[in-house]
């Protein structure tokens, strides 16, 4: 008997103390949530609007793009097979971007499955490197054809091109697949979240792969890109023999590479890392108002980054002639079925049937 009540003198006094400690406790985790209530309404509205703009964008710019190659294949050089397998990333990545829509307007309700969601970030993740890889075989093939052109010519076939682009998607491949062993989705969620990095209980390893991640994916290819413009502007600057023509292309396709990587990938690449940082931390119970500027932030940075598949048609606007015509072919055909709309449309706002035929000519992929 006398045991009993020791046991339960010593329950009520564990009691108490588990108490007392929650009572003293209760103000900073009130405190700690408030501090790292990170609202993520941003995300409901502008992903869905980038992502459908991006879309439209990206699908029209790069089904003109790859037809203008198609229609010239005979003629494709080195440069375009690079700019071809652009294009072929950047649509894989578009076409998964209807379903991004409809999981950020519904705020984070991803009802495809747990494969689906790994295999649409890991579409965007080969997009992403992919254009990276390829753009730094663009800036590399540049830089061989002006500073060293003597060397260079007649040595660089297109089964070298072809070998080396099957090298690039083997090496992005490669470095992005551990990505998918990492959870995407919460277990036992048939309608949860599609997560773009992980989960929390692997956030810590992410950060570690991420990091490498970035040195290998992005860091290196950004090194060279910078290099070999450097030395592509001093010999054009140095050399009063290069045709006007082929400097102005040269510069463009500088600015628009310059562009791609300040707007598109540094952005996206620090704000990844500092976002699964602060998310390591809140897990630790840190909890700072900065976290939610940061996580705003990394959010644009997302948008930014899928915008490189729209401007990437611009590389077939200076690497291939043949694109501007297509575009201007493309304009002037979507003015007049325009114009033949409003003429013929009937009394009840009826199209007849030589309108729907006018209008097949707005194909934009060339069939």
């Amino acid at each position: 008997m006398p045991t009993d009540n020791m046991h339960l003198s010593f329950t009520a006094a564990a009691s108490l103390r588990d108490a007392n400690f929650t009572t003293l406790q209760e103000p900073a985790v009130n405190i700690s949530r408030q501090l790292c209530n990170v609202s993520k309404s941003f995300t409901s509205t502008f992903l869905p609007t980038v992502y459908v703009i991006v879309f439209c964008v990206g699908l029209i710019g790069n089904c003109l793009g790859l037809s203008s190659l198609f229609r010239n294949w005979k003629r494709l050089g080195s440069i375009n097979m690079f700019v071809l397998n652009l294009g072929v990333a950047d649509l894989l990545y578009v076409f998964t971007l209807p379903f991004l829509v409809h999981y950020y307007a519904t705020h984070r309700h991803w009802p495809f499955g747990p494969s689906f969601c790994k295999m649409t970030r890991f579409c965007f993740n080969l997009n992403l490197y992919g254009s990276i890889g390829f753009l730094t075989c663009i800036s590399v093939y540049r830089y061989l054809g002006i500073v060293h052109p003597m060397e260079v010519m007649g040595r660089i076939r297109s089964y070298h091109t072809l070998c080396i682009c099957a090298l690039v998607w083997i090496l992005v491949i490669a470095v992005i697949s551990p990505d998918l062993y990492f959870d995407k989705t919460l277990p036992g969620l048939s309608n949860g979240s599609c997560y773009d990095t992980t989960t929390n209980d692997y956030i810590s390893a992410y950060l570690y792969y991420s990091l490498v991640w970035t040195t290998l994916g992005f860091c290196v290819p950004l090194v060279i890109i910078l290099g070999c413009y450097g030395h592509i502007a001093i010999v054009l600057s140095r050399n009063k023999n290069v045709e006007p023509p082929l400097k102005q292309k040269c510069l463009r396709l500088v600015v628009i590479l310059v562009v791609l990587f300040v707007v598109c990938f540094i952005p996206y690449h620090v704000l990844r890392n500092w976002n699964l940082r602060t998310r390591i931390l809140q897990l630790q119970g840190q909890c700072k108002p900065a976290f939610g500027r940061i996580y705003i932030s990394y959010q644009v940075s997302r948008g930014l980054a899928s915008i490189n598949s729209a401007f990437n048609p611009l590389v077939y606007l200076i690497t291939n002639d043949d694109f501007q015509t297509r575009v201007s072919e493309f304009s002037q055909r979507a003015r007049r079925s325009v114009a033949l709309l409003k003429e013929r449309k009937g009394p009840e706002g009826l199209l007849d049937k030589s309108d729907s035929n006018e209008m097949k000519t707005l194909d934009v992929c060339g069939h």
